[in-house]
């Protein structure tokens, strides 16, 4: 792994949500989930697909804050385009178990990690 400066940290935007929307997504090569997460006024609402399906359910994220990039280019998955990429650690057991990152207490939507 290669050092990096605190100017690179600085240019990625890791900002907080809340889950307003999720669906399935049968499309999908691997089983994942589509989810709408408002970032705020700064920000707006943006989608994406995440794999999340081991521990995850649509009903289960609905009002559930995730951390997510927000400057990535967007990128085309299947028939939907994702804007921005959701943040989470591998459980360890598989390469199916994705745990989110979210905040231990509700914080106001767009607010940055640094």
């Amino acid at each position: 792994m290669s050092e990096i400066s605190f100017d690179d940290f600085l240019k990625v935007d890791i900002r907080v949500g809340t889950v307003v929307d999720a669906q399935e997504f049968p499309e999908a090569r691997r089983p994942a989930l589509k989810l709408w997460v408002d970032f705020g006024p700064e920000i707006g609402t943006r989608k994406t697909s995440a794999q999340i399906t081991k521990y995850y359910t649509p009903e289960s994220l609905i009002g559930r804050q995730v951390a997510g990039v927000v400057n990535f280019p967007k990128k085309q998955v299947g028939p939907f385009m994702s804007e921005f990429l959701c943040l989470g650690f591998p459980d360890g057991q598989d390469d199916k178990g994705i745990v989110l990152i979210a905040p231990e207490r509700n914080v106001p939507n767009g607010g940055r990690l640094f």
